[in-house]
């Protein structure tokens, strides 16, 4: 052991660094020896290739007195016989060992990789405070209830998913059906703190195109963006998650209202299955080791309401996760799993955006599991009368477009046709439009007159 120096991955100096070997590298493993006894699961440490530099590494498992890692990068470099040395902090730095985060108020307006690592050109942000990122959620009688409701700025989901503070909505699309157009939209127009983006296994060239045009500079200085684009390492694409769930339980236990967008939840659930694979789980269900479905609620329920207080002034996380559903099938594995811990779904139809109606959202199959207890009697009827109308057209859609339906056959049909150029109307929303839950109940209003 000897005093250690500044780290690679922190701006926080080691006091003490203990070294051993790489003794085997087999696909993404690597086998570490020469810490008997003082390696855990969820530890931290670097690798060091033959040429140079360093490689951040987890431990995952154990084989006798061998340690199997696996990195956040390329094990390129990597062979029996290299260093690697185990950084020992003291105090509250030492959750940095097992991947703890100095979050502070200074990573807003900031784009960082899951290390904390900046990508945006700035100084690293840090913090006097250092949170795990891989905290258990809090315990269900000590959380708050949820708050009220909360303005998402998109007239559909105001009118026909209305959410509270603290929720919890899935968001399932196939892919090319414009997910990341309506996060940005959510993440521009609603009434929130703060709000965190988690970029999952994202495509690099998206990247910039989301956060300056989707985005935009203003909604960026309140906003934490957390970005593993799709080659990366699946430990870097898991930890996307965790990390900017740490981001988000920050905030809100400072008694702020926060809104944490992931997209997406399905290529955290891959990184998971690579890693599993690895591990020699055996695949289950469509290939997906059991520990994928029990990884999957540790970090959905930690959003939510922040620990109830006295005076009222709790925090809260409203998470809105994208699932992107395998051949539109919205009961494949994780679509399943995940539609059965939210609190609401929201579903995104192909055959709507292929009609030009943007947001594509099937109104007819989401839901939200607390609307009833955050919109006014008047305002349920409205809707319940929306979505009788509008089901009564989707049931007879095909005879009215063959000319099959005579006027005057159905009350109930006729008034549906009607009403249905004027709902979609309403329906429909430019990305840069914003509509408060006030006006888009009136606009349903009207629309049914």
């Amino acid at each position: 052991m000897k005093p250690g120096n500044a780290m690679t991955f922190f701006s926080t100096p080691a006091a003490a660094e203990i070294h051993g070997k790489v003794y085997d590298v087999s696909g993404l493993y690597v086998s570490v020896s020469g810490f008997d006894g003082l390696l855990s699961v969820g530890d931290r440490l670097d690798l060091h290739p033959l040429a140079g530099g360093s490689i951040r590494a987890e431990v995952v498992g154990f084989c006798g007195s061998l340690a199997k890692t696996m990195v956040f990068g390329d094990t390129d470099g990597l062979g029996p016989g290299s260093k690697a040395s185990l950084p020992l902090y003291l105090g509250q730095n030492a959750m940095l060992r097992r991947g703890g985060l100095p979050v502070s108020d200074r990573w807003l307006g900031r784009v960082v990789d899951p290390l904390g690592a900046p990508l945006d050109g700035g100084p690293r942000p840090g913090g006097s405070c250092v949170q795990p990122t891989r905290a258990a959620p809090l315990n269900a009688m000590e959380r708050a209830r949820l708050g009220p409701r909360l303005d998402l700025g998109v007239r559909v989901l105001n009118a026909f998913t209305t959410c509270c503070e603290g929720q919890r909505l899935g968001l399932f699309a196939g892919s090319g059906v414009g997910k990341s157009t309506l996060l940005a939209m959510l993440a521009r127009f609603t009434s929130c703190d703060v709000a965190v983006v988690a970029l999952v296994g994202e495509r690099g060239r998206e990247v910039r195109e989301f956060l300056e045009d989707e985005l935009g500079e203003d909604a960026r200085q309140r906003t934490a963006v957390v970005v593993a684009t799709s080659d990366c390492a699946p430990l870097m694409r898991r930890e996307a998650a965790y990390t900017a769930m740490t981001i988000a339980e920050h905030f809100r236990d400072q008694g702020l209202s926060v809104l944490l967008l992931m997209d997406s939840v399905t290529r955290f659930c891959l990184a998971l299955r690579e890693i599993g694979l690895s591990m020699g789980e055996p695949p289950a269900t469509r290939g997906y080791p059991p520990s994928v479905f029990a990884e999957l609620p540790r970090l959905l329920e930690r959003a939510g309401p922040g620990r109830r207080c006295e005076n009222g002034k709790e925090g809260h996380i409203t998470a809105l996760f994208t699932v992107l559903v395998e051949g539109d099938d919205q009961n494949e594995p994780v679509a399943d799993a995940v539609r059965g811990i939210l609190d609401g779904h929201i579903i995104l139809d192909r055959a709507i955006a292929e009609a030009g109606r943007y947001p594509a959202v099937d109104v007819l199959r989401s839901l939200s599991r607390t609307s009833h207890r955050c919109t006014l009697p008047a305002e349920k009827a409205l809707v319940s009368r929306a979505r009788a109308l509008m089901a009564s057209y989707a049931e007879m859609a095909d005879m009215i477009r063959l000319g099959a339906y005579k006027a005057g056959s159905d009350p109930e049909v006729d008034e549906a046709i009607r009403v249905r150029p004027a709902v979609e109307a309403i329906l429909r929303q430019e990305r840069e439009e914003r509509a408060s839950i006030e006006d888009s109940f009136a606009a349903l209003q009207r629309a049914l007159a």
